[in-house]
């Protein structure tokens, strides 16, 4: 394996790192944070269930990140650098203050800026189906989060003006952990080709490779850099009971993998916000935190366009570099 691949790797590694930091409070905030787990059974958990999502659920994922954004033929080890660098630059100055931004938005769009840095021919149409899904996905999460806390709110017994009820609150705390869970194993499905989408388009590795390569960095990143954002998500957007957050939570996880199923690929954090702001209007509207989620749609437009700037000029400047 030559010098430039490794670095590629270690690369990958350390933005697959960044990933997994960045999604603990998408994951596992609520439960975390409403006390149904402690601090470090919550990161535990989430860390396996990422790396068995990365490994067994991410290869559809994969395939297209890397193969059918852009002409992958024409992509170079330097350009896969480049994509690298500027997504894992991205990402950690968003996890470093604390707005949970979207991953795969900054992804794609580093990739398109490569490639038009680069001069290599961008799938445009595979742009617009990934488009599609990230603009229709908020609004199902919004309906469904609406609809499941009712409907969860009728099945479990749950009064709001008896939250401290026993039986209840130990059922819901228990579907809080188990939804957290499986969110946590789609989010190893969903995000892991951010950072191992690179190594398909190099072909350096198979999918089963490259998944197993991205979860270890999910898993060490959910570990040692995972708490910051554990509150974040949960109570500065919605002032959450159980039932809305295990709703959330349950959407969240199901609307996600329904694009995973089908090879592609959108935003935990986009899905949970929907979700939850369908769970707090069902609550009624005053419980909504609306600067916060203004804050959060201001990150989803600076993510992709900051992401296509960068990897532009990272690439002309890599082009220049390479020609003298």
């Amino acid at each position: 394996m030559s010098a430039s691949a490794i670095l590629l790797v270690v690369l990958v590694l350390i933005f697959a790192w960044s990933i997994g930091a960045h999604y603990t409070g998408a994951c596992m905030g609520m439960p975390y944070g409403s006390g149904s787990i402690g601090l470090w059974p919550a990161l535990t958990l989430m860390a396996a269930l990422a790396l068995a999502g990365a490994v067994l659920a991410s290869h559809r994922v994969e395939s297209n990140v890397g193969l059918h954004i852009v002409d992958a033929s024409r992509v170079t080890m330097v350009g896969a650098l480049v994509i690298v660098v500027a997504a894992f630059v991205l990402t950690t100055i968003y996890t470093a203050v604390k707005i949970p931004t979207s991953t795969i938005q900054i992804l794609v769009f580093c990739v398109v800026g490569m490639a038009l840095g680069s001069g290599i021919q961008v799938h445009w149409l595979t742009i617009l189906k990934l488009a599609v899904i990230w603009v229709i996905a908020p609004p199902i999460a919004f309906g469904l989060g609406f609809l499941f806390t009712h409907g969860l709110d009728r099945i479990v017994g749950f009064d709001p003006k008896q939250q401290r009820q026993a039986a209840v609150f130990r059922t819901l705390s228990l579907i809080l952990v188990v939804v957290g869970s499986a969110a946590s194993f789609v989010m190893g499905a969903n995000d892991v080709s951010n950072a191992t989408g690179v190594l398909i388009m190099t072909h350096l590795f198979d999918v089963w490779t490259a998944g197993f390569i991205g979860g270890l960095g999910l898993l060490l990143g959910v570990l040692t850099w995972g708490k910051p954002l554990l509150k974040k998500v949960a109570f500065d957007i919605v002032h959450v009971d159980l039932s809305m957050a295990s709703a959330a939570q349950l959407v969240q996880a199901l609307v996600v993998f329904l694009a995973v199923v089908f090879g592609f690929f959108t935003s935990m954090n986009q899905a949970l916000v929907g979700a939850m702001m369908g769970a707090g209007m069902a609550r009624g509207n005053g419980t909504i935190e609306w600067k916060a989620i203004r804050n959060i749609v201001k990150g989803w437009v600076i993510a992709p366009v900051s992401g296509i700037i960068l990897a532009f000029l990272l690439a002309k400047l890599a082009g220049i570099w390479f020609a003298m």
